[in-house]
This record gives C-alpha cells, sequence and structure tokens, in this order.
C-alpha cells in the first residue's frame, strides 16, 4: 500500500517539477513546407484560383477532374491523402482556422527566414528581419539536442534553400546540412546516396544556384536516413513556395500532393525499419502563410493572412485526435520545445523558448 502511495506521489509531483516523462519517441523528423497555405490542407482545392486562366499552364478541366469534389473532406483527401488518410487517423493536425483552431508565427514579418528561425530556435527575434539575414546568432533546438547523450553526430539537416545554412548557423555548430547542390560525402555511401547526388546535377536549375527540387532534397535525405540512421532530421521542402510566388495554383496544388506522397513514401519505409518503428515522430508545419486572392502568390505584412499556419503531428506518444477543433491559438514559437519534450528533454537556450504544446503529448 505504500508503494502504492509513493508511486501516485511520483505520478503527481514529476510534472510539476518540469521533469519529462519517458516517451516511446528516440526520433524526430521535422519537415517545413516553405509557404503552403492553411487553406488548401483543410479545403482543397481553390476554385477561385483554378479557374482564373493566368494561374495556370493547363486546362481546368483536367485540374478539376483530379482535385475538384463537392465535399471539403473528399476535395483535402484528394489533394493530400497521406495527411487525411494517416495522419488525422493516427496522429494530429492544427490550424483549422474555419473551427476556430488558430496556428500562428509570433513574429510580425511574415516571410521565410524569420518564420523559419522562430520554428527552431522557440523564439522570435525582432533583429532577424530579411532572407539576407546573416548566421542565425540564437541557439536552434538541432543543437541543443546534438549535445545530449545519445545524439552526438545523430543530427542532420536537409534544405531545398540556400539560406537554411544560414538559419541553422552550420558555421556554428559545424553538424552536418546539405544545401542546394551540395553532395553527401563518404566512402562507404549506398548506391541509393550516390544516385541521389548524382541526380541533383541533370535537372535544370530553375530558380538558380539558391534553390534545388524538393524531389532532389527528399531523395539526398531518405537515403542518407536509411543509410544512417540519424536520430534528428530537419527537412526543408521549397517547392511550394517559389511555385506560389510565380502564380502557377495548378503547378502549386502538383507540389502540393508531391509533398504529401514523399512524406507518406519517407514514413511507411521508415515505419518498416527496425530503429525507427513506432519510436519516430514526424512534426511538420509551413514557416509561414500566405495572402487569399490575388494576393495568394504573396506573403509578408503586405499580405494579409500570411501569418497563419499550420501544424501535423504523428507519432507514438500523439492521441490519435485528428483534425484538432478546439477554439484556440498556438504559435510557432512552441515547436521547438514541443520537440524537444518528445524526446524527454526540456529545451534551453541563451534566449527566452515557448512553451511546449501540451495536447501535442499523452
Amino acid at each position: 500500500m505504500q508503494k502504492v502511495k509513493y508511486l501516485f506521489f511520483l505520478l503527481m509531483v514529476l510534472p510539476m517539477l518540469g521533469i519529462a516523462q519517458k516517451h516511446k519517441t528516440e526520433n524526430i523528423i521535422f519537415i517545413s513546407v516553405d509557404g503552403y497555405r492553411w487553406e488548401e490542407l483543410f479545403r482543397g482545392m481553390d476554385t477561385s484560383l483554378s479557374n482564373k486562366k493566368q494561374y495556370r499552364n493547363g486546362d481546368s478541366a483536367e485540374l478539376r477532374k483530379k482535385y475538384w469534389a463537392s465535399s471539403i473532406h473528399e476535395r483535402r483527401s484528394k489533394l493530400m491523402p497521406f495527411f487525411w488518410n494517416t495522419i488525422a487517423a493516427q496522429g494530429q493536425l492544427y490550424g483549422n482556422r474555419d473551427l476556430g483552431n488558430e496556428v500562428n508565427v509570433r513574429n510580425n514579418f511574415w516571410f521565410s527566414y524569420p518564420g523559419r528561425a522562430e520554428t527552431i530556435t522557440g523564439y522570435f527575434d525582432p533583429k532577424i528581419n530579411s532572407n539576407g539575414y546573416p548566421d542565425n546568432p540564437n541557439t536552434n533546438v538541432f543543437e541543443f539536442i546534438e549535445k545530449q547523450k545519445g545524439y552526438g553526430g545523430k543530427v542532420a539537416t536537409f534544405a531545398s534553400w540556400d539560406a537554411v545554412k544560414r538559419i541553422v548557423n552550420r558555421n556554428r555548430n559545424k553538424m552536418p546540412l546539405i544545401n542546394p547542390y551540395e553532395k553527401v560525402e563518404g566512402t562507404n555511401l549506398t548506391e541509393a546516396q550516390r544516385l541521389a547526388n548524382e541526380l541533383q546535377d541533370f535537372i535544370p536549375k530553375y530558380y538558380g544556384e539558391e534553390e534545388r527540387w524538393d524531389m532532389n532534397t527528399y531523395a539526398i535525405a531518405k537515403s542518407y536516413i536509411l543509410a544512417q540512421h540519424p536520430k534528428m532530421v530537419y527537412i526543408d521542402f521549397g517547392d511550394l513556395d517559389v511555385l506560389a510566388h510565380d502564380g502557377k495554383y495548378d503547378y502549386y496544388l502538383e507540389g502540393a500532393l508531391a509533398t504529401d506522397q514523399m512524406i507518406a513514401s519517407l514514413w511507411n519505409d521508415m515505419q518498416k525499419d527496425p530503429f525507427y518503428k513506432n519510436k519516430t515522430t514526424f512534426v511538420i508545419c509551413p514557416d509561414h502563410g500566405r495572402g487569399s486572392g490575388k494576393s495568394w502568390t504573396s506573403h509578408g505584412e503586405s499580405a494579409a493572412g500570411s501569418g497563419n499556419t499550420w501544424l501535423a503531428v504523428l507519432g507514438p506518444d500523439t492521441p490519435a485526435i485528428g483534425e484538432v477543433k478546439t477554439k484556440t491559438r498556438i504559435y510557432q514559437d512552441q515547436f521547438a520545445q514541443t520537440m524537444a519534450h518528445l524526446l524527454g528533454f526540456e529545451f534551453k537556450a541563451e534566449h527566452p523558448v515557448g512553451n511546449r504544446v501540451t495536447t501535442v503529448t499523452k
């Protein structure tokens, strides 16, 4: 009886003392989807955009056949089947503003560097006010985790946008980071890794040296993960933002489906690997939103609504709530602490860190 009382005491007191309880999650895959709107994720194809010829390269009838349905639930499942058939069934999706569930960036700039920096550091630094900002002076959750027992040399980043090396501050932490047109190096690379390295040389650099197509980033990241078994990974996708800036809504939709399917393939293959199976959590979000109507191609202070974002979480410690319908608001500066907590740590830095999203864990 005395032991039962003591156990009950521990269960009550440990959370109040801030001591992390044991989770099943041993690995985190964090995926940033640059500038992907909550509107498409939760509503599916927007006909007010797809019907306008200036936003299409192809035929509207074909686009409608592929992505349209009268029901929002069917429409969004056509566009993002993994999100709505797997994450919604087994994990959590935040940010459907039609239900009053809101996710926002904390920063007031609403573009890429500040958004990514806030998300990975858990802190909105008002000095970070341009995409050309130099190396991020603030500690991020990846370098914090890399210093914890069992994670040294087990944290890696794969990016489609060149600026990520400054956002993560590779010059400071020297952690593995494969930026556009860089290659994974080593003498014992797998055939898949060598092929992923090679393929990026054969696809036109449509957006110059600073942007790599997400399929290349995905191939390099996935082949590395399955071969090297890192325990914390940051994958930074960029296609959807650049396609939207170009005003190509049909390509934007195709890119959304491709992103969904790349994430699905990575999740499914990792769940076949004993190193990752039932021990890995995926955390997925954008770095900012976009405007609506004719402002959908833009973001930033001039495009109202582009501070509106979303969050998806899938893993063994996350209750299967699905689409979160609670009328509340969370912020991107909470995601870094949430990831640390899933791994059993409290993220501490020289700057303030946002509180974790408590509903992500049991």
